[in-house]
């Protein structure tokens, strides 16, 4: 069963679509996306916050999303996180069969 992570990413003055915008040409959108198990990796801008990023995360299971969070990728991401400034808020979701 396919596990949704929804993170929003929040900063000022631009710097989430910034880091959106640096994690799609830096590569790691890719090697994310090319990783065993993911089957989605997606940002999406709210209509009503300028301010925020949506990233829609799916993973066949949890041991594929276990394995992306040990990886390299995860320093990587992490990096831009505080290169700009933003701040997280997560929601998990496993749909229904």
């Amino acid at each position: 069963m396919s596990l949704i992570i929804n993170i929003y990413y929040t900063g000022q003055n631009g710097s989430a679509k910034k880091f959106a915008e640096e994690m799609q040409t830096s590569g790691l959108v890719d090697q994310i996306r090319n990783e065993p198990g993911n089957e989605k990796y997606e940002y999406f801008f709210p209509a009503d916050d300028p301010e925020t990023v949506l990233l829609i995360d799916r993973w066949k299971n949890e041991e594929a999303l276990d394995a992306h969070h040990e990886s390299a990728m995860m320093q990587e991401i992490a990096k831009l996180r505080e290169k700009y400034h933003l701040h997280m808020k997560v929601e998990q979701f496993s749909p229904r069969k």
